[in-house]
């Protein structure tokens, strides 16, 4: 079945660094876009980054010139590479994918941005 488990999350300061990465299982990975979707206390979940299959990206205007999204079809893996964080990136991160029959999700990865 299909799997996607994240890591990488944690705590770091402002205008710090983190990578994050999603192993994906269950599926042709290298035929199918992936996405990185957040969501903080109170709020809805937001898309963050999306990358096609021949790796064509798309950004949330909030995390454009900080996040970079990327993927190793070798390795089943979707990275976010995120840069210059601020305190409003605390969030839950998802891994996501979907199909013409469903949507699937990751069991999601902290990120806490805070001195």
């Amino acid at each position: 079945q299909v799997q996607l488990v994240e890591s990488g999350g944690g705590l770091v300061q402002p205008g710090g660094s983190l990578t994050l990465s999603c192993l994906a299982s269950g599926f042709t990975f290298s035929t199918n876009a992936m996405s990185w979707y957040r969501q903080a206390p109170g709020k809805a979940r937001e898309l963050v980054a999306r990358i096609t299959s021949t790796s064509i990206t798309n950004y949330a205007d909030s995390v454009k010139g900080r996040f970079t999204i990327s993927r190793d079809n070798a390795k089943n893996r979707v990275y976010l590479q995120m840069n210059s964080l601020k305190p409003e990136d605390t969030a839950l991160y998802y891994c996501y994918r979907s199909d013409a029959l469903r949507m699937y999700w990751g069991q999601g990865t902290q990120v806490t941005v805070s001195s």
